[in-house]
C-alpha cells in the first residue's frame, strides 16, 4: 500500500498546486484511476473526484462509487486525494461520510481532504425523500459538517458523542478508526452568504470558475467568516475546480464541449434537475457562443495557460483541471509539457 505522507496544503500556501479532476461520470473506474496516475506522471499534483450517483448526461455513461475509486487512486499516486465534493445530506448519512473519510485518512496520512457540498437532485433525490429549497439544503450541509467534526473528535479523544439536531440524529457512538490528525474539511460554494458561514466552521473553500469580481467577493466573505471564528483566513486553502476544453483544433475542442459538458454553458442553477435525460433535453439548446465567459474552449495551450494563471494570481492554493473531452492522455501530455511548467506559482 502506498503510504507516502505529504504536508497538508494549509502548511504550505506559497505555491499553487495544479491537480487533476477525475470525472467519474465519463470514465469507468479502472480507467479513471489509470488517468489519475498518468496525470501525476506528467506533473499534476493531487486528484479530486466528485461523488455522483448518476452522470450528468446519459452519453457520459458512468457513475461509480467515489470512495472505492479514491482508495484505488491513492494506491497509484502520491499526491492529495479528495472527494470534491460529497453531499452527506440525503443519500448518505453524515456519520457514514465521516467513517469513510477517517478510514481514507488513516490509510494515507496527510493526503486526504474532505470536500462537502449541499447536494444536487440528480444524485440525492433517488432515495425518494422530499427535495427542499436551497436554504434547507445549506442548513442540512452545515449540520452534517457539525456531526462529522464531532465524530472526528470522538475518534481522536476516544470518547462517545451523540447528536440531536434539526435534520439529523446520531445515537451515542464514536469513530473507532481515526488518524492522529483529522482530514481537512472544505466546503463547496459559489455564494457569498454560504462562504462567510463556511469561513467560521470549515478548513477551506471550494468553488468553480467565475468572473474576477465574484471570486474576490467570495474570498472576502470567506475571510470575514474566518475572522468571526477566530481563524486566519490566509492559512485556509482555497480550491478551484476549473473545467476547460482543449483539443488539437478549435473545432474539435468545441465538439467536445457540446457533446461532453454542455452544462458549463447553461446560465441557470442546476441543483433541481433530477435526471440525466432532462439534462440531455436542455443540452440541445446549447450553442457554441453560450460557452463565452463560462468555459474556455480552445486548441491554443497559451490561452489555457493565461486563463489558469489568472486564477493563480487571484490567490487559489489548489486548482484541479478538468478537460471535458475524452482525449485525456493527449491533453495531459500536452499540458504537462507546455502549460504546467510555464505557470508562475
Amino acid at each position: 500500500m502506498a503510504t507516502e505522507s505529504r504536508v497538508s496544503s494549509s502548511g504550505d500556501l506559497g505555491r499553487c498546486a495544479i491537480g487533476y479532476a477525475a470525472m467519474l461520470e465519463q470514465f469507468p473506474p479502472a480507467e479513471a484511476v489509470e488517468l489519475g496516475a498518468f496525470a501525476e506522471q506528467h506533473g499534476f499534483s493531487g486528484v479530486m473526484a466528485a461523488d455522483h450517483f448518476q452522470p450528468w448526461l446519459p452519453a457520459q455513461g458512468q457513475s461509480p462509487f467515489v470512495w472505492n475509486v479514491l482508495t484505488a487512486l491513492a494506491e497509484r499516486t502520491t499526491g492529495d486525494i479528495g472527494p470534491g465534493v460529497t453531499a452527506p445530506t440525503y443519500r448518505v448519512h453524515p456519520a457514514v461520510v465521516a467513517q469513510a473519510s477517517a478510514t481514507l485518512a488513516s490509510m494515507y496520512p496527510g493526503r486526504h481532504w474532505l470536500g462537502i457540498g449541499s447536494g444536487e437532485a440528480i444524485n440525492e433525490h433517488i432515495v425518494g425523500q422530499y427535495w427542499p429549497e436551497a436554504h434547507e439544503r445549506i442548513g442540512r450541509m452545515f449540520e452534517a459538517v457539525d456531526i462529522i467534526k464531532k465524530l472526528f473528535a470522538s475518534g481522536i479523544q476516544h470518547k462517545d458523542v451523540k447528536h440531536q439536531g434539526q435534520y439529523y440524529k446520531l445515537e451515542t457512538t464514536r469513530l473507532w478508526t481515526m488518524p492522529e490528525t483529522p482530514p481537512e474539511i472544505f466546503i463547496a460554494t459559489s455564494g457569498p452568504v454560504t462562504a462567510r458561514r463556511a469561513g467560521r466552521v470549515a478548513d477551506g473553500l471550494i468553488t468553480v470558475e467565475a468572473p474576477r469580481e465574484r471570486i474576490e467577493h467570495l474570498f472576502a466573505r470567506f475571510a470575514a467568516g474566518a475572522r468571526e471564528g477566530g481563524r486566519r483566513a490566509e492559512a485556509m486553502p482555497k480550491v478551484l475546480q476549473l473545467h476547460l476544453s482543449w483539443a488539437e483544433t478549435d473545432e474539435e475542442a468545441m465538439r467536445n464541449a457540446l457533446a461532453e459538458w454542455p452544462m458549463a454553458a447553461m446560465p441557470f442553477a442546476k441543483s433541481d434537475i433530477r435526471s440525466p435525460y432532462e439534462f440531455e433535453q436542455l443540452a440541445r439548446m446549447v450553442r457554441p457562443e453560450d460557452f463565452n465567459g463560462r468555459m474556455l474552449v480552445s486548441s491554443d495551450p497559451d490561452r489555457h495557460r493565461a486563463h489558469i494563471q489568472r486564477f493563480i494570481d487571484l490567490g487559489f492554493d489548489r486548482i484541479y483541471l478538468h478537460n471535458v473531452g475524452r482525449n485525456q492522455r493527449e491533453w495531459i501530455t500536452r499540458f504537462g509539457r507546455d502549460v504546467l511548467p510555464q505557470l508562475q506559482r
